[in-house]
């Protein structure tokens, strides 16, 4: 069964490799004696005010013959939909040049260079949708050196400019009034702790270190791209955001694989193959939050960019299949305890809450790597923001189930149930299918 949960979650690789991610801060890049005919450079929602300000500096073609038709030269916007049309109409010689296309919005030529090594266009933008930045080259046999900055955003008010996409303009709010919600967790869990103090275990204090370090990643994060919406820049709350966000991640796969083997509540000890996912998982996590950091600063058509997120998608899959391994591995034992201890009732109880378990870390798995990529992809720009609250939602609920189902308890099970109940419970596991892996 968790087999199948991990070859089903390999799909997610293919869905992914088409949703960006990049939130289209003011960036810097290089080109040097670059011949592509096309070149990406960022994605941006515009609103109906929206701007596009260019600054080119080290212009340098390998040619400098002054006959070149330099209109062939320059940036354009052009969104997805319309891209494809401009790539047939190049394939059906239509047109011999993108920039020639009247789907797309040129933005600055070559030609009006004049001589000069540097220009500073700004180009309005007022048909609302999300739009892709593109340099075309289609004189093949020039050579492109330059150094771009790119600054795309939204006027808003009084004159000042959001430089988050129209979709994701919200985030900030989001992020902040999520970690009210876990610094809120957070005190009930503490209040929790203290009122069943006798009963608790090492397990609920590491809960509640998980809880913290979300809370601070969304505080973080709320902060990163509140920056990055009024500066274009994150002023360096975006390590801070990422040190916490590696913590988060390390912490959180941990407490699953924690819970699942029962360790603190059922068992002081992990045995050695638990041991062995530990060492699997905690590595991978490390890896995938490198990853993570640098797809994040990457331009969305970065280069390497693809490449990274493949890593990040691969290792994040690896680590998802893992933590279902103690939990099935807990469930088998638990059945076979039931069958030698006599205490069937409170084996099946067990028994009953890991089955749930099981079942909840796999709809968390599949709703927060799968359909919220899929959400991001058929959602209209306007509503990214949507597919980030899902995803923050479905981590909430899954937050609250563990704390409900693994709270302290101030009574005792073996106490609480009758002889009835107890043959009850054994013929209800004598009915019951072996729980395969």
């Amino acid at each position: 069964m968790a087999m199948m949960t991990c070859r089903s979650l390999l799909l997610l690789l293919l869905i992914s490799l088409f949703v960006s991610f990049g939130f289209a801060e003011i960036r810097f890049t290089e080109i040097r004696s670059d011949v592509r005919p096309i070149i990406p450079f960022d994605e941006f929602g515009f609103t109906h005010n929206g701007r596009l300000e260019l600054n080119l500096s080290q212009i340098d073609l390998s040619d400098k013959n002054k006959n070149l038709d330099l209109n062939k030269i320059g940036f354009f916007l052009c969104t997805r939909d319309t891209w494809f049309h401009v790539l047939e109409q190049l394939n059906d010689h239509h047109v011999t040049c993108a920039l020639d296309s009247e789907l797309v919005k040129v933005v600055f030529r070559f030609k009006s260079l004049d001589g000069k090594t540097s220009i500073n266009p700004v180009f309005p933008v007022n048909n609302a949708d999300q739009y892709a930045l593109l340099f075309a080259n289609c004189l093949t046999q020039v050579k492109v050196s330059m150094t771009v900055r790119s600054a795309m955003y939204n006027i808003e008010g009084k004159q000042s400019r959001d430089y988050l996409s129209a979709g994701k303009t919200i985030l900030p709010r989001v992020y902040f009034l999520l970690s009210l919600v876990y610094f809120s967790l957070a005190g009930i869990w503490v209040y929790f702790l203290y009122k069943k103090r006798l009963t608790v275990f090492r397990i609920h204090f590491f809960m509640l270190a998980v809880i913290v370090l979300k809370a601070f990643n969304l505080v973080f994060e709320a902060e990163d791209k509140s920056y990055i919406k009024r500066t274009g820049s994150a002023h360096g709350w975006d390590v801070l955001f990422y040190i916490f966000s590696f913590l988060k991640g390390i912490m959180l796969f941990t407490l699953i694989v924690l819970i699942g083997t029962g360790w603190s509540f059922l068992k002081p000890y992990l045995q050695d193959k638990e041991k062995k996912v530990l060492m699997i998982v905690i590595p991978l996590q490390v890896v995938a939050n490198i990853a993570q950091v640098v797809i994040d600063e990457a331009s969305p058509f970065g280069q390497d960019r693809a490449t990274w997120k493949q890593l990040f998608l691969l290792v994040d899959v690896i680590c998802c299949c893992a933590v279902l391994f103690p939990i099935v591995w807990s469930i088998k034992n638990l059945r076979e305890a039931a069958r030698t201890d006599g205490k069937a009732a409170v084996n099946l109880m067990k028994l009953t809450l890991f089955r749930q378990y099981y079942v909840v870390v796999i709809c968390y798995i599949y709703f927060t790597r799968v359909v919220v990529y899929a959400l991001e992809t058929i959602t209209s720009y306007k509503y990214l923001w949507t597919a980030v609250l899902a995803g923050e939602l479905a981590t909430l609920a899954f937050y609250v189930f563990t704390g409900y189902k693994f709270k302290p308890e101030a009574h005792n099970p073996y106490f609480a149930i009758d002889d009835e109940e107890e043959e009850a419970a054994a013929e209800q596991l004598k009915l019951e299918d072996e729980f395969e892996l």
